[in-house]
């Protein structure tokens, strides 16, 4: 039975955040979400737009993400990802509509690859 992304990432505490090259957020339970797609972090009041080609410390919204819980999780019509943390921070990654190239983003766990955004906006599961 394959189960949705929500289920797998709801509860879910970030204990790492890797900035060189794409986005690396360890979660707990030996799951990792990879994001070479630009994404950006925002709350209700802020929002910061992050290029993972710029290689770009990890600041602001983003450090803040050390240690926070996965609230929630989708997966957009259009393929792109939406993570809701408790914090009231959310991740929002588009999804790369170009036809060939690495995906937009990743979820692994560690047997290997659970949920992965394909090129062209599709959804590998």
């Amino acid at each position: 039975m394959v189960r949705d992304i929500e289920s797998v990432l709801t509860g879910l505490q970030v204990e790492a955040v890797g900035v060189s090259g794409p986005l690396r957020l360890a979660l707990s339970g030996g799951v990792v979400l990879t994001v070479t797609n630009d994404f950006r972090v925002r709350t209700a009041a802020e929002v910061e737009h992050f290029y993972p080609g710029l290689s770009v410390p990890a600041s602001g919204l983003l450090a803040a993400l050390a240690g926070a819980r996965v609230a929630g999780a989708a997966v957009t019509r259009a393929g792109g990802l939406e993570l809701g943390f408790r914090s009231g921070v959310t991740l929002s990654v588009p999804p790369d509509t170009a036809v060939a190239g690495t995906p937009a983003w990743q979820v692994s766990g560690p047997d290997g690859p659970l949920f992965t955004a394909e090129p062209g906006g599709y959804l590998a599961v």
